[in-house]
């Protein structure tokens, strides 16, 4: 006798089980919620996070509290102490690099690229309000003159929030260059 027909069967039950996850996840999402699987991998991808930061903390001989959140859809993970600006670097330049250092290590371990986000002494948390004002100064004037705006080049965290700020204005923006010196233009109505 062949085996298809139980290849088949299985492959129908397997597909019946993740319609109903999907169905499920649906249900979490229309419910305005993350589905529950997906929290559950944001906050293991922030403890895998956090246990490397931990290490590379204690081999730098540097003192950091760690604090981990679920924001949107993506882990965020914050350390804070006293001077951790040799971890900040000139414009968050050795931010990014243990930005990416950190996600291989999720990466290494579960296997899926991560979205993290680190911010050290509140650095990213700063750098987002500054962006938000610069875009809405960028955005009155562009209302008034009618005309585009170019700002400078940013790295793709900064564009991001730029665009978001600009959206939530009610103009539109677009990336504009090659990296590393890709900036933003705004545009007018």
């Amino acid at each position: 006798m062949s085996d298809e027909p139980n290849l088949v069967a299985e492959t129908e039950v397997d597909e019946a089980a993740e319609t109903t996850v999907e169905e499920l996840d649906a249900e979490d999402t229309e419910a305005g919620s993350e589905p529950s699987g997906r929290i559950e991998q944001l906050e293991a991808e922030g403890d895998i996070a956090a246990d490397y930061l931990e290490e590379l903390l204690d081999i730098a001989d540097l003192d950091g509290d760690l604090d981990m959140d679920v924001e949107g859809d993506r882990a965020a993970v914050s350390i804070v102490g006293a001077d951790l600006s040799q971890l900040v670097g000139r414009n968050g330049e050795v931010l990014e690099a243990l930005q990416e250092l950190t996600r291989l290590a999720v990466y290494r371990e579960t296997g899926e690229r991560s979205r993290l986000m680190l911010d050290i002494s509140g650095y990213r948390a700063d750098k987002r309000a500054q962006l938000e004002r610069l875009a809405v100064e960028t955005v009155a004037r562009v209302k008034e003159n009618g005309e585009p705006a170019s700002l400078e080049p940013m790295s793709p965290f900064e564009r991001k929030v730029v665009h978001d700020a600009v959206a939530a204005a009610g103009l539109t923006s677009e990336s504009e260059g090659v990296e590393p010196r890709r900036f933003v233009v705004v545009l007018p109505a």
